[in-house]
């Protein structure tokens, strides 16, 4: 399946037998040889005896080079066993993450979950509140080798760390198969409006990836993945179709994790968490979000400044019929941000979809919609605030 003859993805021209023949297929033990197991398609690696590999240059290149063929153009997804030898570090952190959980329920309730409803805690921007909470623990749970290996295997230096805890507890909703940031993170009709080139870079610029800090085993609901499906490049269109669901629910598979072990996947893999049918575990894992170095501009711009000068002069040409259709959106284009990210999530969350307002839709609303000048301002200035930390 490839783009459409207009360069675009469309949803209603996704095909489910193109899709299958992608995921039905065996993951070859030579795309993995340095793998100690495959299970449900998924390779293991056990990072006791790998460990030491990550002091020699040329062997952990070798085995970065493996865990990316395996991302790019096999599983899509790969297991660490083991990540973390010394598991006293994660314990440490739980306890601050569950102080912070109930902290910030008691001031502003429960975080929402962008693809299930249900009994579940997050922490927004996990990262940086626990190094708030105790540096020391954030140092310790970061010096790690084998995350950072799996980082750069994937998007290379510099890349830029984020973490969102998530607590599923007893009783806790699975949720529905989806795609990952960036463009499973847009609204069907955005990820439309991306050429078809985009939908294959998007899962180049981001990394998933989770730690379980404490035991997961399949009642619990760890991550349902659809090993291969991350091939399928028209999948960030079709991921909310309800065959495409369907057979995602047909066809997934789940690993127990162990604390301690990590799990690394392709954005464009179909995944979803699992509901957690257990008597008493609190599932608790931390999801990390990794960033590619790349994903900056060169220079810095003040739009808010841009958006408030600009407001004016376009209100009147639009008025006067001066501006309008693809002019008008070319010029919001130049100078407000159109992209909802990065921002604050605790407060600055989805509105009504995946992602907040962009400045671009806000300009846009002040210019059609009865506002002056110093509205706009106050807007654009609350939610300058609202993004930045």
């Amino acid at each position: 399946m490839t783009e459409m003859s207009d360069g675009f993805y469309h949803a209603d021209a996704c095909d489910l037998a193109d899709f299958a023949q992608q995921v039905l297929q065996p993951l070859q033990s030579g795309m993995v040889p340095q793998a100690s197991d495959v299970q449900g398609n998924v390779p293991i690696y056990d990072m006791d005896a790998l460990r030491a590999a990550l002091d020699r240059p040329e062997a952990r290149r070798r085995l970065m080079a493996e865990w990316a063929r395996v991302l790019k153009d096999g599983a899509g997804v790969l297991v660490l066993r083991r990540a973390y030898a010394d598991t006293s570090v994660l314990d440490a952190a739980t306890a601050i993450y569950d102080q912070i959980i109930a902290r910030e329920k008691a001031a502003q309730g429960t975080a929402a979950d962008h693809f299930a409803a249900g009994s579940n805690d997050r922490i927004w921007n996990a990262l940086q509140k626990l190094c708030e909470v105790d540096p020391e623990t954030f140092v310790r749970y970061f010096a790690n080798p084998v995350i950072d290996a799996a980082c750069a295997a994937w998007l290379g230096p510099n890349y830029q760390m984020t973490a969102q805890v998530n607590v599923v507890h007893p009783g806790g909703a699975a949720q529905q198969a989806h795609r990952d940031y960036h463009l499973g993170f847009q609204t069907a009709e955005v990820s439309a409006e991306y050429p078809a080139h985009v939908h294959d870079l998007s899962p180049l610029m981001t990394l998933q990836g989770g730690i379980a800090h404490g035991d997961t085993p399949v009642e619990s609901g760890p991550t349902k993945l659809l090993p291969f499906s991350q091939r399928y490049r028209p999948g960030y269109a079709a991921w909310r179709r309800k065959d495409f669901r369907a057979f995602f629910e047909d066809h997934y598979v789940q690993l127990p994790l162990q604390k301690g072990d990590a799990l690394f996947f392709n954005p464009a893999l179909f995944h979803a968490a699992g509901a957690n049918s257990s008597e008493g575990i609190h599932r608790m894992v931390n999801l990390l979000q990794v960033s590619s170095a790349f994903g900056r501009a060169m220079e810095t711009i003040d739009r808010v400044k841009m958006c408030t000068l600009v407001f004016a002069p376009m209100k009147r040409l639009v008025a006067t019929a001066q501006l309008g259709g693809a002019a008008f959106d070319a010029a919001l284009a130049a100078t407000a941000e159109g992209y909802s990210f990065p921002t604050n999530l605790d407060r600055d969350p989805p509105a009504g979809g995946l992602a907040p307002q962009s400045q671009k839709a806000l300009l846009k609303e002040a210019v059609l919609g009865d506002w002056d000048g110093g509205h706009l301002r106050a807007r654009l200035e609350d939610q300058e605030v609202r993004r930045h930390v």
